[in-house]
């Protein structure tokens, strides 16, 4: 066990699985809504649309959740411009604005004398350099996410199986929606500093994915989503530290794969039900 003790020794390491815990319960929450309701594409673009208001507080010296925060909404906003006043479907402005914001980002920190490692600090995280600020934004931004979260639990539920019944009911599914990437933008921006806006969407969508496969009451894949994302946090945070390699990568990383293993055991459990019934009702 020695070779899981001596990764958590140091305290960067420590603060970096604090980190790590806090942006899973952060994403879990609001994750499981998003993979339920189909909001992938829109929350991995979130995730890009807040790089021009990161790199805008990188360039000059501003709070970073004020600046990302703003960028969400004005993404948010102009999703609903392109949906409501053209033809095109949501997902069009959605690509657009994907690809239009990452790279306003860019550029703004190309802007920079440290190009490089701003880009990368953004996009990939710097999950050893957090520090105890940081982690009381990461606390403040769970607890909302999460208490929000129970608050609008069954406007969200009504919402995710049908809208029209969510309206007849008087749950307000525009509003409704409109908090759910609310808390989907607080999600990214809390956890940006430990892993990244590119890697953030492997823990918004792999855990909840995961979780997905195994149950089917939405409150219990939550808990199952936030277990499973500290389980790759602390499995990532060991390989990282006795191997060299990006602490934020390699949580992302492990926690997509690990959606793929869990579905290959499902998959083959099917298969070995399946064969065996037959057997037992001939008999």
């Amino acid at each position: 066990m020695n070779w899981l003790t001596d990764a958590f020794e140091p305290a960067f390491m420590q603060r970096a699985l604090a980190a790590g815990i806090l942006a899973v319960v952060a994403t879990s929450v609001v994750g499981t809504w998003v993979v339920i309701r189909g909001l992938a594409f829109m929350g991995d673009a979130l995730a890009h649309g807040v790089v021009p208001g990161l790199a805008l507080a990188t360039l000059w010296g501003f709070s970073p959740v004020v600046g990302a925060l703003a960028a969400a909404v004005v993404m948010g906003l102009a999703v609903t411009v392109v949906s409501h006043r053209t033809n095109l479907r949501e997902d069009t402005g959605i690509g657009l604005l994907f690809v239009g914001m990452l790279a306003l980002g860019v550029v703004i920190v190309s802007r920079s004398t440290s190009f490089a490692t701003d880009v990368t600090n953004l996009l990939f995280g710097e999950i050893l350099g957090v520090t105890t600020s940081d982690l009381w934004v990461q606390a403040g931004a769970a607890v909302l996410v999460a208490l929000t979260g129970a608050l609008l639990y069954r406007p969200l539920l009504a919402l995710s199986f049908d809208r029209s019944k969510a309206a007849t009911l008087g749950m307000h599914p525009r509003w409704t929606h409109a908090a759910l990437m609310v808390m989907l933008a607080v999600s990214i921006v809390a956890s940006f500093r430990a892993i990244g806006t590119l890697l953030v969407f492997g823990l918004l969508v792999g855990p909840p994915a995961t979780a997905a496969l195994l149950v089917r009451r939405i409150s219990t894949a939550m808990v199952l989503s936030v277990l499973i994302g500290s389980l790759w946090v602390v499995l990532g945070l060991v390989v990282s530290f006795h191997l060299g390699t990006a602490g934020g990568a390699t949580i992302a990383g492990l926690s997509v794969a690990g959606f793929f293993v869990v579905l290959w055991i499902v998959e083959l459990r099917a298969k070995l039900r399946s064969r065996v019934e037959p057997g037992v009702s001939s008999s």
